[in-house]
């Protein structure tokens, strides 16, 4: 029940959760979700997720043996995930409003890095890092303040 999922919320702790990149609520499906059309085909995603693992590859320098998102170094993160004005504004709301962290602020410019090279956009963009914050905030109650 949700009464038992903030509880559970509540005995871990801010230091773990700031650790984790993705908070991803999956509610039951109702029969029309389920039976509607199909989504997009793993083969697409697949193309796309390629496609996006190309770029980061191909941004990082050679002395890197690590070339995507997830293992950059914070001050290589802040060059290359550089928000746009509307961007820069959700992220100083985020930690004015929510009390996002040093290293949770980290977190989300990192999805949303990655949202932004699945999108093939070279620049990280206000609606990019409205849905990596969208995954960071665990308890549902904060989407409607962000």
């Amino acid at each position: 029940t949700p009464g038992e999922v903030r509880g559970y919320l509540g005995r871990l702790s801010g230091p773990l959760l700031d650790r984790l990149d993705l908070h991803v609520s999956v509610p039951a499906l109702a029969f029309d979700d389920v039976a509607g059309p199909p989504g997009e085909s793993s083969a697409a995603i697949r193309s796309r997720v390629t496609a996006a693992r190309e770029r980061q590859s191909a941004r990082q320098s050679p002395s890197n043996p690590q070339h995507f998102n997830a293992f950059l170094p914070s001050a290589e993160l802040r060059q290359i995930a550089r928000p746009d004005p509307g961007g820069l504004r959700l992220l100083r709301h985020a930690v004015d409003r929510l009390g996002l962290s040093a290293r949770g602020l980290d977190r989300v410019s990192r999805v949303a890095r990655t949202i932004s090279d699945l999108a093939d956009s070279e620049r990280v963009r206000e609606e990019h890092l409205a849905e990596a914050l969208h995954f960071r905030v665990a308890d549902e109650s904060h989407h409607a303040e962000i």
